[in-house]
């Protein structure tokens, strides 16, 4: 059957080299999703079918983000690519197995949120972070289960776990499965992604933290974005990465037993000095899960 849609994937771009190191640029979380996704769920609320995803950069991750599109109700096939096709490339490529609506306009590079192609994703850091704020008010797309918003300007997701003693301030975004610890200020335009831990009196403004990544007590995030210890100042265009774990890193990567204990240690001692009971009992599950 004829294709209703494709979607062409980005090449790495050097604008943005290190949120590739994890994901294609394609898979990269953006407000809990991937660009990807979030064309799928678009193209599905337009009424298409059928969906041909063509990927040069591990074809194979994108290949299991999405499965075969049931999700969205939706049949994809994702085809890899030596190189990043443009649309004309791909319509010469492909035209016979695109109908006629795909062939006029049903083809679409995904460096840009749907309906903002005002706002490129990969042609700078600052752009990232300008684009992720645009796409903000439009985040709670219908396929968003658990997400609700705290207060005007103010979202978390599931299993989110925040301090009564934390000040959360419009706008931000809170993932998953995050923990913000007391005192902790995060906001305005803070954005928190899934499985990440923001220790006590942290700091957050202007700024994006990635999937996974831990943020230490007292650090000061401003005008940046981090993913495990790489921390890039969107302003200034310049990246470090830090090398003192117990400041910032990922908590992903499997660690050693000794570490584990020394992070649960960690974790337990915060807690009780803020004496919240349950908060203690979330940080531990959450480290365990994490090191599991």
């Amino acid at each position: 059957m004829l294709m209703n849609a494709l979607l062409i994937c980005p090449s790495r771009r050097p604008s943005v080299e290190l949120l590739a190191e994890n994901f294609p640029l394609s898979n990269a979380p953006l407000l809990g999703q991937s660009l990807l996704q979030y064309w799928l769920g678009y193209l599905a609320c337009s009424g298409i079918k059928r969906v041909m995803i063509l990927a040069d950069d591990r074809p194979d991750e994108v290949q299991a983000l999405i499965g075969n599109g049931e999700r969205w109700g939706l049949k994809t096939e994702v085809v890899p690519e030596s190189r990043e096709l443009t649309p004309a490339q791909a319509l010469l490529k492909y035209e016979h197995e695109l109908d006629s609506a795909a062939s006029q306009s049903g083809i679409a590079v995904l460096d840009h949120f749907p309906g903002l192609s005002q706002y490129p994703v990969f042609t700078s850091y600052r752009d990232w972070f300008a684009a992720v704020q645009a796409w903000l008010p439009l985040a709670k797309t219908p396929d968003r289960v658990g997400l609700r918003e705290l207060k005007p300007g103010v979202w978390a997701g599931l299993n989110t776990r925040i301090s009564s003693k934390a000040e959360l301030r419009a706008p931000c975004w809170l993932g998953n499965n995050v923990w913000i610890g007391a005192h902790a200020v995060v906001g305005p335009r803070a954005f928190v992604e899934n499985g990440s831990f923001i220790e006590p009196a942290a700091t957050l403004s202007n700024s994006f933290v990635g999937p996974d990544t831990f943020v230490g007590r007292f650090a000061e995030l401003k005008d940046s974005l981090v993913c495990g210890n790489v921390l890039i100042n969107w302003r200034s265009e310049s990246a470090a990465k830090v090398p003192d774990t117990f400041l910032l890193c990922s908590l992903k990567p499997a660690r050693t037993p000794g570490a584990v204990s020394a992070w649960l240690e960690r974790i337990a001692e915060l807690c009780s000095r803020d004496r919240e009971e349950q908060d203690e009992v979330f940080a531990k599950q959450f480290l365990i899960n994490k090191e599991g």
